[in-house]
């Protein structure tokens, strides 16, 4: 076939123009002539169409993605085989729905880093598909923003299933050849060890990181060098290059390209759960979204939408929380310039002494957010941080509460120990002793109401916290990932609680 364009495939699909090409096969826009409307036809190299281990992976392809109805996959409608006169030989091709706009790849090219709440939708919707396909046991293999299209209407969909369920008889360089993008490889890919679906999780996570940032974490002189820095290297801190990213999605991001397999999320379920937390958070955080994420926020679980406030909903709300929240803002940037210069200057050091019997559970700078349930204007988000820095001389603090009384039930900060710890004592360090605290516990997902609901207690309901005060947790030897420290008192004579350090033990 040496010149497609023009070419009627099985007397019914006209190829129009071409779109894309890869190793494998040319991607066309064509015209089903048939039911009159606009395709994609995926064409293998004629040069290769001869290869039978290359001809099985393209036909595996087919029948992967057919098995697939998901509206942010880009489905199959149909295949077949066009045969030149005379040579015995027939070239493959798949056909597939046709979408009208970009790929994700071009979006960032063009915009650069992308707003925070667009890109938790776009990775909302990339998981939700990923799901999809690891039930039916599609692995993908080779997630990156150039095998997501955005469509007319700012939805993406995930295309490109070329290499799925193959990585696992053929390595990184089986035969020379690079199955897989090295800037978004997982680790075990990249080794050529088993690949499931925690692969896509990690390149998923890889993804996310561009979106936020603009730009890829790892750079080398060739693939196989990128490679090896996604199996060696720690990806680089996402809050220092977007420093308005908060703990939450920090902490997701972590989670999602962690090296461990034991410590990554076990399934595209688990992420797209804490990928909707933070969402609403986020929504919470700034008083309204706008886009795909608008969109994405209307199909949240009910539990997680309800942690989005009232004035993200409505316009004249939303103006009224924005307006409150650039006047908060301005406090709050001091406060953090005064927090960086003090961390700046101060030494890690032991905050308190290991209790004998116990080991300290290490958790990230990132593994503590702020819960606000019943105010939903979230309690210093950006501070968080300074609770498992090392450094007693940062603080997080809560609201300032002029009458003296929190005039509500509580509020207080979540401990993300991921993926669980049966913890037995706490401890809390802080400048303004006196108030009073109570620790619950949860599974897995966040809760987004206050105590009990959703919640286990595991220490006295009211305890009084001093300086530095040791709470025995009673887990019953049972792992939970989420520790909440829910305060119900403000110390007397004070109208805010500052804690400098929270300390887990197992």
């Amino acid at each position: 076939m040496p010149s497609p364009v023009g070419t009627l495939l099985s007397n019914r699909y006209r190829l129009d123009a071409q779109v894309g090409t890869g190793g494998m096969s040319t991607v066309y826009r064509a015209f089903d002539t048939v039911l009159e409307r606009q395709v994609a036809i995926k064409l293998m190299h004629r040069e290769i169409a001869g290869d039978s281990d290359q001809l099985e992976r393209f036909r595996r392809e087919a029948r992967a993605v057919a098995q697939l109805n998901h509206p942010h996959v880009v489905g199959v409608i149909d295949a077949g085989e066009e045969s030149e006169d005379g040579d015995g030989y027939a070239t493959p091709y798949i056909v597939f729905e046709y979408v009208e706009g970009e790929t994700l790849k071009q979006r960032i090219r063009r915009n650069g880093r992308l707003p925070i709440a667009e890109s938790l939708a776009y990775s909302i919707e990339i998981a939700r598909a990923l799901g999809a396909a690891h039930e039916r046991q599609i692995v993908h293999r080779d997630v990156k923003p150039q095998n997501v299209l955005i469509d007319e209407e700012g939805a993406a969909k995930v295309t490109d299933f070329g290499i799925a369920r193959t990585l696992h008889q053929e390595g990184l360089t089986a035969d020379g050849r690079v199955l897989g993008t090295t800037d978004y490889v997982s680790p075990e890919q990249a080794l050529g060890h088993a690949v499931s679906g925690q692969s896509d999780l990690y390149s998923l996570g890889i993804v996310l990181f561009e979106m936020l940032t603009g730009d890829v974490p790892f750079k080398g002189e060739n693939q196989i060098a990128v490679a090896m820095k996604h199996v060696r290297e720690q990806l680089p801190d996402v809050q220092i290059r977007r420093p308005e990213v908060s703990a939450a999605l920090a902490a997701v991001l972590d989670r999602a390209t962690d090296k461990e397999l034991d410590r990554r999320y076990p399934n595209a379920h688990a992420m797209m759960a804490d990928l909707e937390e933070v969402l609403a958070i986020e929504t919470a955080r700034t008083g309204q979204v706008t886009g795909e994420a608008t969109t994405v926020l209307r199909s949240l679980p009910e539990t997680t939408r309800r942690r989005v406030p009232l004035r993200a909903r409505s316009s004249t709300k939303a103006l009224l929380g924005l307006l409150a929240l650039i006047v908060a803002g301005a406090g709050a940037l001091a406060y953090v310039a005064a927090q960086q210069t003090e961390r700046g200057t101060g030494q890690r050091e032991q905050v308190a002494p290991t209790p004998q019997g116990l080991k300290s559970v290490g958790l990230r700078q990132r593994a503590v957010s702020d819960f606000d349930p019943l105010g939903g204007d979230g309690e210093h988000p950006e501070q968080t941080s300074a609770l498992v820095d090392g450094v007693s001389s940062t603080t997080w603090a809560t609201e300032r509460y002029d009458a003296g009384t929190l005039s509500k039930e509580g509020v207080g900060v979540v401990i993300d120990a991921s993926p669980g710890v049966a913890a037995r004592k706490l401890t809390i360090r802080t400048p303004t002793p006196g108030f009073e605290a109570s620790i619950w516990v949860a599974p897995n997902g966040l809760p987004s109401t206050e105590p009990p609901r959703g919640w286990t207690l595991v220490s006295s309901p009211a305890v009084p916290i001093g300086t530095s005060e040791a709470i025995d947790l009673d887990t019953a030897s049972n792992p939970y990932r989420r520790y909440l420290v829910w305060i119900t008192k403000l110390p007397p004579d004070e109208q805010v609680v500052r804690i400098s350090e929270l300390l887990l033990y197992r």
